[in-house]
């Protein structure tokens, strides 16, 4: 088995995509700042790491809101509140397809030489699906599954108030690739530190999927499972 290293040595030479899907509908009320402070603390420890990276950022509610479209990682700007505010419904799966196709087009549209070795895509969500219109769970399911088999995208998929294993692997998401996550200041932070740490690993040429991701989502996972725990006695 591959040895997941979430502090890798990285070379700098690889090209690594990192696409952050960030749900902004009404229920993240409250949590603006959280998930502005999680996003911006996982921003800045990946600029810490060598390498070349681009980041595409979509905020989806029930529209999307593309705040970076393949962005040098330096030269993104942190999230604030005048980016990120909650609001509207959740049509995660048009959210989901839209992006991936978004993806794919401009890695299609890349001179080889500068295309992507590695694509992470992370999925944070704190609800169910309510309100896409133009892309199904089959196509959903279908468009992932296809660039994880061609390309060997990684996906990444956390949820809150939702069973994510589960719904990860109704997308076609490895369940070992997702975790629940407390939708309150504490969950959020200890989501955006996991994927943090999986970007850290792909960066570093590490298949989550072929690795034991323990590592990368055990605080996570043992957040929630503790605290879960702790309201049920």
């Amino acid at each position: 088995m591959e040895q997941l290293k979430t502090d890798a040595t990285h070379s700098g030479s690889e090209r690594t995509e990192l696409v952050f899907m960030v749900d902004r509908s009404g229920s993240m009320s409250g949590l603006e700042s959280d998930t502005i402070g999680g996003f911006n603390a996982m921003l800045a420890k990946q600029r810490a790491i060598a390498g070349k990276c681009t980041v595409t950022t979509v905020l989806f509610d029930n529209r999307l809101e593309t705040l970076h479209d393949h962005i040098d990682l330096h030269a993104v700007k942190d999230l604030t509140p005048h980016d990120y505010w909650a609001r509207g419904s959740t049509a995660l799966l048009d959210a989901i397809g839209s992006t991936i196709d978004r993806v794919v087009a401009v890695q299609r549209h890349t001179a080889e030489p500068f295309r992507a070795d590695h694509v992470l895509f992370v999925i944070i969500t704190d609800g169910y699906e309510n309100a896409s219109r133009r892309y199904s769970l089959r196509q959903v399911r279908s468009m992932i599954e296809l660039e994880r088999a061609r390309y060997h995208w990684e996906f990444v998929f956390l949820g809150a108030n939702i069973d994510a294993v589960q719904t990860a692997d109704d997308f076609g998401i490895a369940p070992q690739c997702a975790a629940d996550f407390h939708a309150d200041g504490q969950g959020v932070e200890s989501s955006f530190a996991a994927v943090s740490r999986a970007a850290t690993a792909v960066r570093g040429g590490v298949r989550l999927e072929a690795a034991s991701a323990t590592a990368v989502f055990q605080d996570v996972r043992e957040d929630y499972r503790s605290r879960r725990q702790s309201k049920h006695h």
